[in-house]
């Protein structure tokens, strides 16, 4: 888009990872600065980190306290407003309800994630399990998170796979049972089954006790269904994401499916090692921007979970909340919740009760809602406030009240994050390590080619046609452009042949020569094969094939040779009777010269046909009157040493292809060398080799055999004594 810019003179701003996705939006109203030069961000193709750039953490500035924080930068941000609505009660205490109430709910672990996490996939997903097999590799784990895959529709097989620099194989499974069977250590399943079959696959997934956690990508199962899985899942202990989610990461150990981007985004945001912030978002695509923010403002992402966009999620905020509050690891937390629902609630109930005591950063999305008169609703199926309790605006103010860090708008909450962070840096409550470079993982040969980072040398080359676009391009014109200006059989050849636009006249004698060489009847070597092979039985490719290849000097390929012999007698000089002569001394047939059946009193009407059309439009014809001088004193000596058809073809090309003026000299005998004559034989021949096989089939001719009394048997005679 920046080279864009520079050519149109169009001033396009393009920004990276180095800017949050929202804060374009200011730069393009006028209420933010554009950047003369904004910070470059690693090149998309950076897969192996500078260790001098990735030591560098983040820079400690603030002496600030928590408790002091109305006196920094951004107290306006964190501030609690004056005046926020008050938290009501029954949506406040749902979350401890739940917990309280519901005696059937099983405990679920606290840790979801570790370097051993072992995972089935649940589809064929290549480019995400490859993603998978890569971010385990730069967080340096001895062995692949994922063991294998499930898809129903094909049998047992292997899939080849990349583990850093070595191609490994993954087990492909036909039904769940054998997948579990033969992996105990499995207790991850990522189901990416349609909505269609997502429930009845992670149904079947809770029938199996070793799977701790899902994650449910797909989007739309009908909220009915979700509500069983939720159901089904608590009371056997187990942890769902999803559905419609990107899924989570835990930097370091693992991540689920397309989570975190591709390789270059996860480099980047440092996810290949654990941070001390863990979050929880609604969005998968935000979660994305989480990771970018956390790993600019603070040491980086420790655990995240996009608990997906649907109004009934298989785990909420609170759940990996209270994960999140028992994990010593973990040092503070970060929440994008959004429009819709009450779930933000429960973690102002739970500060208020002392159940979240780290310090924990929130903001829900979609602020603007409330300046619009009418009901929006957003991407997610749950992001639409039916109350102005759900409004974003309403939970905000509530988490701020109870105590929560709440910026007054996305952009700042970058800010806020670095606030927070800075201040737990500076009480010695987060270390910061020092950065160690992660291992580098190639990058794939079509990205790398994508992106112009490679060369090779193509195994082929062609000049000639086209089909990677919208249409196919024949010679540089579009097919489109081909029927439009009715180009014709005879325009496509010399597009495909010969990369030109002919004459009319050229591409009418093409198509005349393919109609005069089309069929000579069943008695020729070429037909003959084609009908003895259809009849034994064969397919049409085979029995054509049989046919062609008779095709040679002594049957239908002399149009070359004879365009050879003939330039080369015509160029040098020699007068016609020069040539018989030393072709005759040299004991060489003149290829193109003499006929079984025909004679000088028997013409053949194809040659006097093409004959007459030549004389009419071509611009010039030497070797063609120099072949027909050279006819006549053949045909002296016996009548049916005549121009034949392929002589004949074989001379007018030449001098078509030396005076249409579409070709140099020397162009024009390149292609005679190189055999192309021989082609307009091949492919007119070709039709009527078809149309014997079809005829033999059509009237169904069993298998031939050759007569007895059509062989004379001579046998030596020393044998028969």
């Amino acid at each position: 888009m920046g080279e864009v810019g520079k050519t149109t003179g169009i001033p396009i701003h393009v920004f990276g990872t180095e800017t949050h996705m929202t804060a374009i939006v200011g730069m393009a109203l006028g209420h933010r600065p554009i950047p003369n030069q904004p910070p470059v961000a690693a090149h998309t193709a950076s897969f192996l980190l500078n260790s001098s750039a990735s030591a560098a953490t983040p820079p400690i500035t603030r002496n600030t306290s928590l408790s002091e924080h109305n006196t920094c930068s951004v107290t306006d941000a964190i501030t609690p407003t004056t005046g926020a609505p008050p938290v009501v009660s029954t949506h406040c205490h749902s979350w401890s309800g739940k917990v309280m109430l519901n005696a059937a709910v099983k405990a679920k672990p606290t840790t979801l994630f570790s370097r051993q996490t072992k995972v089935i996939v649940c589809g064929i997903q290549t480019q995400a399990v490859q993603g998978m097999l890569d971010f385990d590799y730069v967080c340096s784990r001895d062995e692949p998170s994922v063991v294998a895959m499930v898809y129903p529709y094909t049998g047992d097989h292997k899939q080849k796979f990349y583990w850093g620099h070595k191609e490994i194989l993954l087990s492909v499974y036909k039904n769940m049972a054998d997948a579990m069977k033969k992996h105990p250590d499995v207790d991850v399943l990522i189901n990416f089954a349609s909505l269609r079959s997502a429930f009845d696959s992670t149904m079947e997934t809770l029938q199996y006790p070793q799977i701790r956690t899902i994650a449910i990508i797909a989007e739309g199962i009908p909220e009915a269904l979700t509500r069983k899985l939720i159901k089904t899942a608590d009371e056997k202990g187990v942890t769902i994401i999803g559905p419609a989610t990107v899924g989570g990461i835990k930097p370091g150990c693992f991540k689920i499916g397309n989570t975190g981007g591709m390789l270059d985004n996860i480099l980047a945001s440092k996810l290949y090692r654990p941070g001390s912030v863990a979050y929880v978002s609604s969005s998968g695509g935000m979660s994305n921007e989480l990771n970018n923010i956390i790993s600019h403002t603070t040491d980086g992402v420790y655990e995240g979970v996009a608990i997906g966009g649907d109004r009934f999620p298989g785990s909420t905020f609170m759940d990996h909340v209270l994960r999140y509050q028992d994990t010593p690891g973990i040092k503070m937390i970060v929440v994008l919740g959004e429009i819709g629902g009450t779930e933000e609630y429960n973690i102002c109930q739970g500060i208020t009760d002392g159940l979240i005591t780290k310090p924990i950063v929130c903001w829900c999305i979609g602020t603007c809602a409330t300046l619009l008169s009418s009901e929006v609703q957003f991407g997610h199926a749950g992001a639409c406030a039916t109350q102005v309790l759900e409004t974003a605006v309403a939970k905000n103010q509530a988490l701020r009240e109870a105590g929560a860090f709440v910026p007054n708008s996305f952009d700042e909450l970058g800010d806020v994050i670095k606030f927070v962070y800075d201040d737990l840096v500076t009480n010695g409550i987060i270390v910061p390590e020092q950065e160690v470079p992660p291992p580098t993982v190639p990058m794939d040969y079509s990205w790398a080619r994508e992106l112009g980072l490679i060369r090779k040398p193509a195994s082929f080359m062609t000049s000639i046609c086209d089909e990677r676009g919208q249409e196919v391009i024949y010679a540089g014109m579009p097919i489109t452009e081909v029927f439009k200006e009715e180009m014709g059989v005879g325009g496509v050849l010399g597009l495909l042949w010969f990369q030109r636009r002919l004459p009319r006249y050229a591409c009418q004698f093409i198509e005349m020569c393919l109609m005069v060489t089309a069929d000579h009847g069943p008695a020729v070597s070429g037909a003959h094969n084609t009908i003895v092979c259809a009849r034994a039985g064969k397919d049409l490719v085979s029995s054509l094939t049989s046919g062609l290849l008779t095709i040679g000097d002594r049957f239908g390929g002399a149009l070359d040779a004879a365009a050879k012999q003939f330039s080369k007698a015509f160029d040098s000089g020699l007068l016609p009777m020069e040539f018989v002569n030393k072709m005759k001394k040299d004991g060489v047939l003149i290829m193109g010269i003499g006929h079984r059946v025909k004679s000088i009193n028997n013409p053949d009407m194809r040659v006097q046909i093409l004959k007459d059309f030549v004389k009419q439009h071509f611009p010039s014809t030497q070797l063609l009157d120099y072949a027909l001088e050279v006819e006549k004193i053949t045909t002296s000596k016996k009548p049916n040493l005549i121009l034949n058809i392929d002589g004949f073809i074989g001379v007018a090309f030449v001098d078509l292809l030396r005076t249409c003026g579409g070709f140099t000299r020397d162009e024009a005998d390149e292609f005679v060398d190189i055999g192309t004559l021989n082609g307009i034989f091949v492919l007119g021949r070709s039709i009527g080799f078809i149309g014997h096989y079809l005829d033999q089939k059509r009237l169904k001719q069993g298998l031939y055999r050759h007569p007895w009394d059509d062989i004379s048997y001579v046998l030596p005679e020393h044998m028969s004594t």
